[in-house]
């Protein structure tokens, strides 16, 4: 199994935005990715957003990176975004 938490810049003023965006996204993950077993949009106390992801493997992982629904939404962030996310991959031990 594999672990991703994607830690996400968001412009500032944009929060409504992205959330609106983001939790149709974790929406359409949950209903059409089989292999997805969390995908969760979370706030740290300084209000920065994270994406905790959790995969049943490589190939769940990569059919989420080339799903129609994950594309889409690429164009939705454009202006929501103040700069690239960090990605963490982790294997789940146990």
């Amino acid at each position: 199994m594999l672990a991703v938490i994607a830690r996400l810049n968001v412009a500032k003023g944009k929060e409504a935005e992205f959330e609106t965006i983001m939790l149709g996204l974790a929406a359409e993950v949950r209903a059409n990715e089989p292999g997805n077993h969390l995908y969760q949009l979370c706030k740290d106390a300084d209000g920065n957003y994270i994406v905790m992801e959790l995969y049943a493997d490589e190939a769940a992982l990569a059919a989420h990176g080339a799903s129609d629904h994950f594309k889409a939404a690429g164009a939705k962030f454009a202006g929501v975004m103040g700069g690239r996310p960090e990605i963490e991959r982790l294997e789940v031990i146990g």
